[in-house]
């Protein structure tokens, strides 16, 4: 497993991350390695249309090596700035030396750069975690297909209603996970490069013609610059768009999305309800895992500082820590969708720490989630058993529906509450009280109150559900 960037650990108090392969995809390192990928791709979509020697392309690639790079440095004089492009070009351009240095970052903007990065660290991080939303899908399969017919107390607002199966359960958490996994996926596939210079019209580049190449390699003065625009057509900006996405590996978006923030927007509700899918199933076993219930258990609970005995559902709690959390930073990248003029101060800068977070969040989320869904030990015999903690009283609703026909509604109604006192008061089965009813001597009442006889289309759902790929 890829361990936890050193520069950028910060897991001390994330143990929901710390060490998941997706805590390395958004460390420092990762974020400084796809920020010069970015410069390096904007070299090479240069020179992929003329635009800027080869030999630029292949020294700005080259120099594109985040182990020569002092992050801690670079954070520092961002500040004065406000973001980490200003002093990570000046260093690129340094180390592509004075031949092709102009050529570092030609025609782009620092957001142009940071949103690039942003979307390469996502792209790279939203793979790990659908990996891990495939293996929480298939292990969540095979129980559910395993346990089909394994009946269980369904519970409505904390109490025994009517019978379930833990197969239509598991079925149920699945499909929130495919769920996920469908958002997830599109987005993935959505994630767009960002190119729009200084204030999204892309004028920079439209004075780059071919001839802004002369012998030699170095950048051309103002007059051969002009020269050039006079003597052939603007650089075609749609397609130095194109050739930048392919070269970073994303979507060419229709328009510079400095102020349009949809792909932020998209992202941070795809996350956020992967969190909560995933929620679902964590809260869930949270509580079949209680002493009092152990309908199911973790494969390897965590254990206790003061309490030798216990072993707690570690994954689970983390899980649903997870989807605690995510809503509120979901919520700070919306807020930032308000962005004022071509540039905003202030909005896309707000979206870099809890989108990252986020990022991280879910990543731990989705890998935690496999593990407890592969690891996941179910009790069918307590399952069993706990059908009769209510004596009978849990198919009271089928008893009152089967009983309307015979005696009238009315009618059943007073029997079955009179009966269900009784049985209570007593400690006694239903099917025994109302065993003592003259009107039901005539009913399979063993048949009637049999709680794994009254599952209605459980078993057909979680065979539905299972056909979903």
């Amino acid at each position: 497993m890829t361990a936890v960037d050193p520069v950028d650990s910060g897991a001390l108090l994330a143990p929901g991350w710390a060490g998941c392969p997706a805590a390395s995809e958004t460390s420092d390192t990762a974020y400084l390695r796809a920020l010069l990928d970015a410069e390096a791709a904007l070299a090479r979509a240069q020179a992929s249309l003329a635009l800027a020697p080869a030999e630029a392309a292949s020294a700005v690639s080259s120099a594109a090596d985040a182990t020569v790079f002092d992050i801690a440095v670079i954070a520092l004089r961002a500040r004065s700035g406000g973001n980490p492009v200003i002093p990570l070009v000046a260093d690129l351009t340094a180390a592509v030396g004075k031949e092709y240095g102009p050529y570092v970052h030609r025609g782009a903007t620092s957001q142009d750069i940071m949103d690039s990065a942003t979307m390469l660290v996502t792209a790279r991080t939203l793979d790990l975690v659908l990996g891990d939303l495939g293996r929480t899908e298939r292990a969540l399969a095979r129980l559910a297909a395993e346990h089909r017919d394994t009946v269980m107390p369904g519970r409505t607002l904390t109490q025994h209603a009517v019978p379930t199966t833990f197969g239509l359960k598991a079925a149920g958490w699945r499909s929130l996970v495919l769920d996920a996994r469908d958002r997830v996926s599109a987005v993935r596939a959505s994630l767009p490069a960002q190119l729009g210079g200084a204030a999204g019209t892309l004028a920079a580049f439209t004075v780059f013609g071919p001839a802004g190449t002369r012998a030699g390699g170095g950048r051309p003065a103002l007059a051969d610059t002009q020269a050039a625009s006079d003597a052939s057509a603007p650089a075609d900006t749609q397609a130095l768009i194109a050739a930048y996405a392919r070269e970073l590996g994303l979507a060419p978006p229709v328009l510079p999305w400095h102020t349009l923030r949809t792909p932020i927007a998209d992202l941070a509700g795809a996350l956020a309800f992967t969190a909560g899918a995933l929620g679902k199933t964590a809260v869930d076993v949270l509580t079949l895992t209680r002493t009092e219930i152990a309908e199911v258990a973790e494969g390897s609970g965590g254990g206790s500082s003061a309490m030798p005995h216990k072993a707690n559902p570690v994954r689970a709690t983390l899980v649903a820590a997870a989807a605690r959390r995510a809503p509120q930073l979901a919520a700070t990248l919306y807020g930032a969708m308000a962005a004022e003029d071509e540039r905003p101060a202030g909005a896309w800068h707000a979206e870099w720490e809890p989108l990252r977070d986020l990022l991280r969040l879910v990543g731990g989320a989705a890998r935690d989630a496999a593990e407890l869904a592969e690891g996941l030990r179910v009790n069918a015999d307590t399952m069993r058993e706990h059908l009769g903690l209510t004596h009978g009283l849990i198919v009271s609703e089928r008893l009152a529906a089967e009983l309307a026909p015979v005696l009238g509604r009315a009618r059943a109604k007073e029997l079955l509450t009179r009966a269900a006192q009784r049985a209570v008061a007593g400690n006694r089965p239903l099917v025994e009280v109302l065993g003592e009813e003259p009107e039901l001597k005539e009913l399979d009442l063993a048949d009637l109150t049999d709680p794994t006889r009254y599952t209605g289309s459980a078993g057909a759902l979680t065979d539905r559900a299972l056909e979903r790929r």
